[in-house]
């Protein structure tokens, strides 16, 4: 008896074990909001039977290289155009998976108050990274601030300036760096992940500001060996769900904007 009760504990055991071991899914995310709408998801994964392991990075090199490395199963935090540039120069073949949400991408100063404010020979701060450079270098050419050769150029820097009446200077740094130089500069650029990790509100602070209907989608990015399998696309669909929607419009107030 004592014999067939054991037996039976540790089927059980097994059973429950094997019933709460999901498959891990690792996930590489810039903090906010890429790290904190994977969080939102997590449960709900779980009852799906993946284990997503969230891996946060500061940077935006490091999670497209662990990937393509398979030290991650995919990540979240870039636009097509940066992954474009960023296969192009490493040579890596990521693959977008989903469109989740769009940053509309912003100016701001710690000095002035308008545009208009902006001295002669202003210290403007930038992104280094081709994509996101274009993405600022755009931004100011539609606000009439300086004229590029080629407007429809994603991967402009300030050698394609075309025209700078203001004589403006531009100092081209790393992106996680911007906000810290806001007090050095007179007007910087800021991608809104970092933007809002320094406390900035991109519909109230940002001087300058890309329109909702900006190009721009965050996206859901892995390999073309893992895109189509079925832990990456629980993943998909969760991301694009109606509670992710509604999480992103109450909690982001505009800075972030659903991109289904």
């Amino acid at each position: 008896m004592k014999k067939t009760i054991l037996l039976l504990a540790l089927a059980a055991a097994l059973q429950f074990g094997q019933a709460s071991a999901g498959e891990a899914l690792r996930v590489g995310a810039t903090p906010v909001p890429h790290a904190e709408i994977l969080e939102l998801i997590k449960p709900q994964l779980a009852e799906q039977g993946i284990d997503l392991d969230i891996k946060v990075f500061t940077d935006y090199v490091q999670p497209n290289l662990q990937v393509d490395q398979k030290h991650l199963d995919a990540n979240y935090f870039q636009t097509k155009p940066y992954l474009d540039n960023f296969n192009a120069g490493k040579g890596t073949e990521l693959v977008i998976v989903e469109g989740v949400h769009v940053e509309p991408f912003g100016g701001y100063s710690s000095k002035y108050q308008s545009l208009d404010e902006l001295p002669e020979g202003a210290a403007i701060a930038l992104p280094n990274e081709g994509s996101n450079s274009g993405r600022a270098l755009l931004l100011l050419h539609k606000a009439g601030l300086l004229a590029l050769k080629d407007p429809g150029n994603a991967l402009a820097t300030p050698r394609d300036i075309a025209s700078n009446p203001r004589k403006f200077k531009f100092r081209e740094l790393e992106a996680a760096m911007l906000p810290r130089v806001l007090n050095q500069v007179d007007l910087a650029l800021i991608n809104t992940n970092y933007a809002l990790e320094a406390k900035l509100n991109p519909s109230e602070d940002a001087l300058i500001i890309e329109g909702s209907d900006s190009p721009y989608v965050n996206y859901l990015v892995a390999r073309p060996d893992n895109r189509d399998s079925e832990a990456i696309r629980k993943l998909a669909t969760a991301l694009t769900s109606p509670e992710v929607k509604a999480f992103i419009e109450q909690k982001y107030s505009g800075a972030v904007v659903p991109a289904f």
